[in-house]
């Protein structure tokens, strides 16, 4: 299967030949968007033909899908759609996407574009919300398109708490899981509970596919050392679908073959083909929903210097929303540089869990670490932020169990559906509700 996705996705002759491609499918993505209300309105009669012309238009935002919810980017009969979706990220008035059975096609192609390789022979469990975001419906039908067996432990249900996660993945001979990487961490963390030992007791596992959060290279390393097997990284949105995947060397591609890829510097207003900036795509199969030039809004770096891995196509490192630092002091300290001094610190000290606040003069982090550990792990992550940002850090140890409860990884409640009529000693007060 690895040597197969390297043809595939080595198919065409360099960056010119990826442009030439580009080209072809730009043309009938540019026709459906002169059929977007919203594009119609807002370009009249200059809607691009190509791609000089695309360059001139103005970013599309998540502002501009809010404003238009939820059927102003329709392009296509409304009897036509097939899935309706809103983004896992909105608050207040919602973006709104929505796909056609052949947009569906290209959703799944690329999300099963998995060096590892995905079979009839696996099982695949799905641990990520089956509800109005599209992560959950993407992974089930991308695993079944391969022919795998797919498990639906949604992680926004409480029928599956992690300790029946954590049956599952034991019992059924789980191959392959699609989870955020937190969700790794939790059923480690459940497994040790049980007595379990997550690089041994699941021999089955042979990969664990993530997606949804960013991810530093040392998490990953850590999920990876305490599973013993791959953490495979996928990248995409509600709005578009899968934009990126990990290939055998570590690295995010971007599906440029099915997207038109831009870099844009909010200061400048400037759009360049690679660097760092915010992330702006143009999908180039999208039926129903088309996006001229859509602002993701994530913080980026895109490069299009050739990987070892054989794929050609550009790479991406993904640094979070590019609103997503705060000021403490003078500096500018994210998320994503955070998280990888915690997770920098020694594999001994078993740190899963932290958080961390910034305020105006301090940050204060906090950690679930052994009290053996906690002198030493308190001491290296202080003097490592004091090197990283200038800044004077108050850190934290606290005992396993403090940040993520005991029970939360042990429970196992006991599920009831609604009923009208309750016996002697059964809950009166739940019977309307399914709990």
């Amino acid at each position: 299967m690895t040597g197969t996705l390297t043809a595939r996705l080595s198919a065409w002759d360099g960056v010119d030949g990826l442009r030439a491609l580009q080209d072809a499918r730009l043309g009938r993505a540019l026709e459906r968007a002169a059929r977007s209300p919203f594009y119609r309105r807002r370009l009249g009669s200059a809607i691009p033909t190509n791609r000089e012309e695309l360059a001139n238009t103005p970013l599309t935002t998540k502002k501009d899908l809010r404003e238009n919810y939820p059927y102003g980017l329709l392009a296509v009969p409304p009897h036509t759609l097939a899935t309706y979706h809103e983004s896992s990220g909105t608050a207040g008035v919602p973006t709104a996407s929505y796909y056609t059975d052949s947009d569906w096609d290209d959703l799944t192609e690329r999300w099963s574009r998995k060096w590892i390789g995905i079979t009839g022979s696996d099982v695949l469990m799905v641990r990520t919300p089956y509800a109005l975001m599209m992560t959950g419906h993407l992974a089930h039908a991308g695993a079944r398109r391969c022919g795998a067996t797919v498990v639906p432990a949604d992680n926004r249900s409480v029928a599956t708490p992690h300790a029946r996660v954590l049956r599952l993945l034991h019992d059924l001979g789980v191959t392959l899981t699609w989870s955020l990487p937190t969700e790794a961490l939790l059923w480690a963390a459940a497994a040790k509970r049980a007595g379990l030992r997550p690089d041994r007791d699941f021999p089955d596992l042979r990969a664990l596919v993530v997606a949804g959060e960013p991810l530093s290279d040392v998490r990953r390393a850590r999920i990876a050392h305490v599973w013993g097997v791959p953490v495979i990284e996928d990248y995409g949105s509600t709005e578009t679908g899968g934009l990126a995947g990990q290939c055998p060397a570590g690295r995010l591609h971007l599906w440029a073959d099915r997207l038109l890829i831009e870099v844009h510097d909010p200061r400048t207003g400037r759009t360049t083909a690679t660097g760092h900036g915010e992330l702006v795509v143009t999908p180039l199969c999208q039926e129903a929903m088309p996006l001229l030039r859509y602002n993701v809004e994530d913080d980026v770096e895109v490069s299009d210097e050739p990987c070892g891995c054989g794929w050609r196509l550009p790479t991406v490192r993904v640094f979070g929303r590019s609103s997503g630092g705060y000021r403490v002091g003078s500096a500018s300290v994210t998320p994503l540089r955070l998280e990888e001094l915690v997770f920098g610190l020694p594999v001994r000290y078993d740190v899963s869990f932290w958080r961390g606040r910034a305020e105006r003069d301090r940050l204060v982090v906090e950690l679930e670490v052994a009290e053996e550990h906690r002198f030493g792990a308190c001491a290296r992550l202080a003097d490592a932020i004091r090197r990283e940002w200038g800044i004077e850090p108050l850190v934290v140890g606290l005992p396993p169990g403090h940040l993520v409860p005991v029970e939360t990884l042990t429970r196992q409640p006991e599920m009831m559906k609604p009923r009208g009529l309750v016996g002697p000693g059964e809950s009166w007060d739940h019977a309307i509700l399914y709990y």
